[in-house]
């Protein structure tokens, strides 16, 4: 999700909620401790230079149960950090404690914000030496099942 799409989401929500993968909610009690631009600047294992940025939440639960964060006040929080930061439309990143940090990205259903599972994967697929896996085509579904032709995916 990008920036310009969670503050649409929040100029008509009627409360802030974040869901986690496993289905549960972060505590409504949660503050957001930091809102922030990250870059990352690396070589991956192509050697290929890359910048890669995004906006940053970070979320925390306290022991202060009666905190609430209400829409406008997170769309305060993400004005101030776009003027004072010069944060673009990009994508957001999610920190949240878990066993560790835990790194999601955002999607939005309904009236939550949903924390989504980040993968690693390889930037430089084509220098890797990591073989494509290769698509599964049924025969009898092939446009073409009068001949298997090298090249054709079928067989």
């Amino acid at each position: 999700m990008k920036l310009s799409e969670i503050k649409s989401h929040l100029s008509a929500a009627q409360a802030v909620n974040f869901l986690l993968p496993d289905g549960n909610f972060v505590p409504a009690h949660f503050h957001v401790t930091e809102l922030g631009l990250v870059t990352k600047i690396f070589i991956d294992c192509g050697g290929t230079l890359r910048n890669e940025k995004v906006v940053n939440f970070q979320l925390w639960s306290a022991r202060d149960f009666e905190h609430r964060l209400d829409p406008k006040k997170l769309l305060n929080i993400i004005s101030l950090s776009e003027n004072n930061l010069g944060l673009g439309d990009l994508e957001i990143e999610v920190e949240y404690q878990s066993d560790t940090i835990g790194k999601y990205s955002l999607d939005f259903h309904g009236t939550a914000f949903v924390l989504t599972k980040k993968q690693t994967a390889c930037s430089a697929n084509d220098q890797c030496g990591i073989p494509q896996e290769k698509l599964k085509q049924i025969f009898s579904e092939s446009t073409n099942n009068k001949s298997c032709t090298t090249g054709s995916g079928c067989c």
